[in-house]
């Protein structure tokens, strides 16, 4: 079931320099229960489409739905069945009161969505836990810490039980081990409660570990979409580098016209290949290269990122957009 779908949407802003387009004409669709992420560089037109799809912003153009109601013509509907955390640590300082406990925020987030007062604690008890706030319930919110901080905001967000949650840009600022027990608490938000998730995000090691799938935009429109690894293979491929003894061009006659190498490169005895899937075809590789009385120096089978990715598709990396690449410590807390 699809249960974000937007199609032409798009958003102008009158500047003095003139009229900025921010969003070109976004088409996407979301499935129920699908965590979504939304990768491009800063000024890419991440944030607006938030802010549209939760009604903050009105479109200039397109139309979309959101948990089947209209963006125009029911925001109600949508702000009903979504939860939205911004960039921004919200709970000290964006209108919340830095004196009133964890609970005392939930319950009274609760009680704003027209709960009744048993019915919001109850839920506020149940977000503690899902969301590892036990002993904390009486904490003061600016005693908090930042990762402390921002579980409490997503459990804010989810105190209404929405069928969506946008969390844009949810683990910025935040160290490696609580961003890493922050993806755990987005998965389980999919895995307990049957949420829906789409979340912007700077890091390219949160998009592969989190998500089903990604949507790259760029310049305000949506220019690439797929499972990361999809993607990865489809627009960049394993790149696998051989150190040779003995002629590189015999090797490369006996590797021309194999459907699975895309390209081959030669610099004196190195070569390089482009191939999908390299795992699978390097071993095939080696046999034939052994057959053949081929000896190597060294093999090195190096994947494709999502920067590898976005370059491909732009001519520029996610890194020269102020993306973050995959943090080693926490890769390897997530593996």
């Amino acid at each position: 079931m699809t249960i974000i779908e937007a199609r032409g949407l798009g958003r102008t802003f009158k500047t003095r320099r003139g009229v900025v387009e921010a969003v070109a004409g976004v088409d996407l669709a979301v499935e129920q229960g699908e965590i979504v992420g939304f990768l491009g560089p800063n000024g890419a037109g991440k944030t607006t489409t938030f802010r549209l799809l939760t009604t903050l912003l009105r479109p200039t153009t397109g139309t979309a739905t959101v948990v089947g109601a209209d963006l125009i013509r029911d925001p109600v509907g949508v702000r009903m069945g979504i939860g939205y955390v911004p960039q921004a640590i919200g709970v000290v300082g964006g209108g919340s009161d830095p004196n009133s406990t964890v609970r005392e925020e939930l319950v009274l987030q609760g009680r704003l969505y027209r709960k009744p007062a048993a019915e919001a604690a109850r839920r506020a008890d149940l977000l503690v836990r899902q969301l590892d706030l036990v002993g904390l319930e009486r904490r003061l919110t600016k005693t908090l810490s930042g990762g402390q901080r921002r579980r409490l905001d997503i459990a804010l967000g989810l105190v209404h039980s929405p069928r969506v949650i946008f969390l844009d840009e949810p683990s910025t600022g935040l160290d490696p081990q609580s961003r890493s027990n922050l993806w755990d608490h987005i998965r389980r938000l999919r895995k307990e409660l049957g949420t829906t998730v789409f979340l912007s995000t700077h890091y390219l090691d949160e998009a592969d570990a989190l998500c089903d799938r990604v949507l790259v935009i760029d310049h305000g429109k949506v220019v690439a979409e797929g499972r990361p690894e999809e993607l990865k293979q489809r627009l960049s491929g394993d790149i696998i580098t051989l150190s040779l003894n003995g002629d590189p061009g015999i090797v490369q006659e006996t590797f021309a016209g194999r459907a699975d190498i895309r390209e081959i490169t030669l610099n004196g005895c190195m070569m390089r290949l482009t191939v999908q899937h390299g795992e699978r075809v390097l071993p095939e590789l080696l046999r034939i290269l052994d057959g053949a009385g081929v000896t190597l120096n060294s093999v090195q089978l190096i994947s494709p990122t999502l920067d590898d990715v976005f370059l491909t598709l732009t001519g520029r990396g996610l890194r020269d957009g102020t993306m973050v690449m995959p943090d080693p410590l926490l890769s390897a807390a997530a593996s």
